[in-house]
């Protein structure tokens, strides 16, 4: 029996995708917990930022310390700020919003990040203090008190995060099919430059994998080609937005597209492969007996294998009132109006009549965005 038979005994693996977005991470808290309520079983957790830190959240607890364990990262992270809105209207919960985000670049998130003191710019080049503006530290004591890693390591979920090495710019990811995970390999997904420093795996230094790219969905399709899958993708960037009438939206239109996950270009290449691999299948066929043994013959027989693909996209639609700097907007008001978004995305999404009456289709992917649908 093989590892991906031993996780997933069903023959089906549910996957939980987390795109990184700081501060909006709290959504995709929200809808683990729908989830959670709907009984739904996660196999496996990929993550990149602060996804990856909501992964091991997730794979580093029994199942019934999962919730619990998310609401303590989030009310430690919003702790530094939780005053509420002191007027109601967008404009004035613009101008909360905008004072949030200036007081966390200015004293740092608990738990999380402080600010570099001295700063890194008093420090001689090539010391590691020069290059970041906060200190990570606080996280790694987080990990270690909110994660349990021996479970992590014991496989009962599997834990993909993502990082890029600073020297080669190659991206990687930390596997527990393959590596042993520890805090550090969360703080490297995480370590977004200049704000983070980076962090050292094994002699090499890594960033934050949003760098290259900040979803995990790609890995997650390219890696199981065995076992169907249902993902179940939380993006906290959407692609698709209205065209900026300033130069602050242009600047935060700017961060959407870059950090958005391109569902459609993973699924317009799924399809592609998953045609061409019938198309050998009809071709092996009409191959006569005495090639059907042939080596070549066999292992292209394995690996034109399909499994087929069921995605539920959930995709944070923010307010009017936020601004580009809504993923480093840690205050408590914003983080519950997060959690609280994700949650009722989920529920939607799960309720909805599509997904309770989907069925495999010949193209071999299904994907559903149902909260807009719901909402609209």
């Amino acid at each position: 029996m093989n590892a991906s038979e031993t996780l997933y005994p069903s023959g089906e693996a549910s996957v939980l995708v987390l795109q990184g977005g700081g501060a909006l991470g709290s959504y995709q808290a929200g809808i683990y917990e729908a989830l959670a309520a709907h009984q739904t079983v996660i196999d496996w957790v990929a993550g990149i930022s602060i996804g990856a830190i909501n992964a091991a959240l997730i794979a580093g607890n029994p199942p019934d310390r999962r919730v619990p364990r998310l609401r303590e990262f989030w009310e430690l992270v919003s702790s530094g700020l939780t005053a509420k809105p002191f007027v109601p209207g967008e404009q004035a919960r613009a101008a909360f919003n905008e004072m949030s985000a200036a007081w966390i670049a200015t004293f740092g998130v608990p738990g999380f990040f402080m600010p570099r003191v001295p700063p890194a710019t008093l420090y001689p080049p090539g010391a590691p203090e020069a290059l970041s503006l906060y200190d990570t530290g606080a996280l790694k004591g987080t990990l270690e008190r909110l994660v349990d890693f021996d479970r992590i390591n014991r496989g009962e979920v599997r834990l993909s995060v993502g990082a890029v090495n600073v020297r080669s710019g190659n991206f990687i990811y930390f596997d527990t099919r393959t590596d042993r995970i520890g805090p550090e390999h969360i703080m490297a997904s995480g370590a977004l430059p200049p704000g983070f420093p980076p962090v050292i795996i094994d002699g090499e230094a890594y960033w934050d994998g949003g760098l290259v790219s900040n979803t995990p969905l790609d890995y997650v399709l390219d890696t199981e080609r065995q076992r169907d899958l249902v993902v179940y993708q939380v993006d906290l960037f959407s692609a698709q937005g209205a065209m900026p009438r300033t130069l602050v939206e242009a600047a935060e239109r700017e961060k959407d597209i870059r950090y958005s996950s391109r569902t459609r270009l993973n699924t317009d290449k799924n399809i592609e492969i998953r045609k061409a691999k019938r198309a050998m299948r009809r071709l092996i066929e009409t191959l006569p007996p005495e090639m059907q043994a042939d080596d070549d013959v066999t292992f292209l027989r394995q690996v034109t294998r399909q499994n087929f693909i069921t995605m539920m996209q959930l995709i944070y639609r923010q307010k009017s009132y936020e601004g580009n700097s809504k993923d480093y907007e840690f205050s408590r008001a914003t983080m519950l109006e997060h959690w609280q978004a994700g949650h009722d995305d989920a529920v939607r999404s799960l309720r909805h009549r599509r997904w309770r009456e989907r069925a495999h289709n010949e193209d071999g992917v299904a994907v559903f965005d149902l909260s807009r649908h719901a909402r609209d």
